[in-house]
């Protein structure tokens, strides 16, 4: 492989990955993101920037957050898309809810990124201990972290993410294949 690409669906994404891929990637393994301005930009755009990539070796993860819509719907059009560019063992990977979803599986995290005390004792709650579950997570991290901002935030909270975390199913398998991708 000579490169890992991630195309993102949006900015905070990015900033997350920029602190956490330097931590769990090998040092020869360099990696690329690709933002785009949402999911339907992802969408409509996915697979003639997958077709136009021309960096030979490069291995595909694509992340976008569920939202509203079914888990299994978004990534079978997702994967959809990567075999229609000629991709097909492009990785998808959904965050469910939300890509903050991971942050509040990781109250550590935000604790030490947005510099603020005393949330590490919630995890075990409910809304802490499973995060995937409830719809808008993002909902749950502004109460808790008032100053919470989608991509200061995510630059603050991603070097501190821990990647052994399983809280978050679906962080849990996001880190999975970047392991897994990285070891082909």
């Amino acid at each position: 492989m000579s490169e890992l690409v991630f195309f993102l669906e949006e900015p905070s994404a990015k900033a997350m990955l920029n602190g956490l891929l330097p931590r769990l990637l090998p040092q020869t393994i360099p990696y690329r993101c690709v933002v785009f301005e949402g999911k339907q930009d992802l969408e409509k755009q996915i697979v003639r920037k997958m077709r136009g990539y021309r960096v030979p070796g490069a291995k595909f993860i694509v992340l976008r957050d569920m939202d509203s819509g079914g888990c299994n719907t978004v990534k079978r059009t997702l994967v959809a898309k990567c075999r229609e560019a000629g991709k097909p063992d492009a990785i998808v990977r959904i965050a469910c809810h939300e890509l903050e979803s991971w942050y509040c599986a990781d109250l550590a995290a935000i604790e030490k990124g947005l510099g603020i005390t005393g949330l590490t004792r919630f995890q075990n709650k409910l809304e802490f201990a499973n995060p995937d579950h409830y719809p808008s997570p993002s909902k749950i991290l502004l109460r808790i972290a008032p100053s919470y901002q989608k991509i200061g935030g995510s630059r603050a909270i991603g070097p501190y993410l821990d990647v052994t975390n399983c809280r978050s199913n679906s962080f849990r398998v996001f880190i999975e294949a970047i392991k897994r991708a990285c070891d082909q």
